[in-house]
């Protein structure tokens, strides 16, 4: 099982909140999907912005979070939106 921390955008900080979510392995992260991981990490502190979801949908793509294509980011800027 591959660390968090060897996907993309994924560093020690996100690993750690993730951990704090149940998700401990790159394997668990892209299986749950990057919308799943953030509902989580929304439920447990809600300050997550909707970069960490960028971050995550970049991880789970193997894709730098900023180079993720643009109805991409809109996709999840709205379903960030649908959480409030």
């Amino acid at each position: 099982m591959a660390d968090l921390i060897s996907l993309k955008n994924i560093g020690r900080n996100i690993e750690r909140r993730l951990k704090a979510v149940d998700i401990s392995t790159a394997e668990e992260l892209k299986r749950v999907g990057s919308k799943e991981a953030f509902i989580r990490l929304k439920s447990h502190d809600p300050n997550v912005c909707v970069t960490y979801l960028y971050t995550l949908e970049g991880a789970v793509s193997d894709i730098e979070y900023n180079n993720l294509p643009e109805d991409v980011k809109k996709d999840l800027k709205d379903f960030s939106k649908g959480l409030i």
